[in-house]
């Protein structure tokens, strides 16, 4: 798993992606920063969750190529038939998509520190928003590499989650569209913005943390199940 981790994460800055993805990230958080720094109410909370709109844009960037790439350079058969487990190959792609994820908040350690400069901070509060983004991020990027196994065309593959992560970010908003109570509440608590509010508002909540492992598991093992297909065809 290391060496498919040491792979994917230095290919990401062999190519234009992973600069294009903190570029895009780093933009956008000092631009949260700025607004909510001059209202007079610094959060970084609500910085950090305001993010996860930007995650919908900018995944399908991150993911496009974890599978796909492999696939069009036609090197996916090598790799699927070494002698490492396709767990390890999912897992190593995985955790590289989320290592580059995850440096994308590093201005957040800066914001804080400014912000404790000024007020008094909860630094559990910010951690525990930071925790929940990174669920969310987790759930879109395993939703992505799973999209990017069924297709060799990373376009394509961008393309498929772009729609996918803005249905189920905001699965709330077609709540009120249906007219079946039960299908409505569904669709408002399968949408990834309710459930990760409450990381944001600081509310310790089990059932929110486990439906996003549970997304991330179900996905990764579907990416799994994937490349195990392929390998026997």
């Amino acid at each position: 798993m290391n060496a498919i981790f040491k792979r994917e994460f230095k290919a990401y800055f062999n190519t234009p992606i992973g600069f294009i993805v903190l570029a895009a990230y780093y933009f956008f958080l000092g631009l949260f920063f700025s607004l909510i720094y001059r209202s007079g109410s610094p959060s970084i909370e609500t910085v950090i969750m305001a993010m996860s709109i930007v995650s919908v844009f900018t995944m399908p960037i991150l993911t496009m190529r974890l599978m796909s790439e492999d696939r069009r350079q036609k090197v996916d058969q090598a790799l699927i038939t070494a002698p490492v487990k396709l767990t390890s190959i999912v897992l190593g792609k995985f955790f590289a998509a989320f290592a580059v994820f995850a440096l994308s908040f590093a201005p957040t350690v800066i914001f804080e520190i400014i912000v404790a400069t000024k007020i008094s901070v909860n630094v559990l509060s910010y951690i525990y928003a930071l925790f929940g983004m990174f669920l969310l991020g987790g759930a879109l990027i395993s939703i992505g590499m799973f999209i990017s196994c069924l297709t060799e065309s990373p376009v394509v593959s961008a393309i498929l989650t772009l729609v996918i992560n803005i249905l189920i970010i905001y699965m709330s908003n077609f709540a009120s569209m249906v007219n079946n109570s039960f299908l409505a509440k569904v669709f408002e608590k399968a949408a990834f913005v309710s459930a990760s509010e409450s990381f944001g508002q600081n509310i310790f909540s089990i059932p929110d943390i486990v439906y996003f492992v549970s997304i991330i598991a179900a996905f990764l093992f579907l990416s799994v199940r994937s490349l195990e297909k392929r390998r026997w065809s």
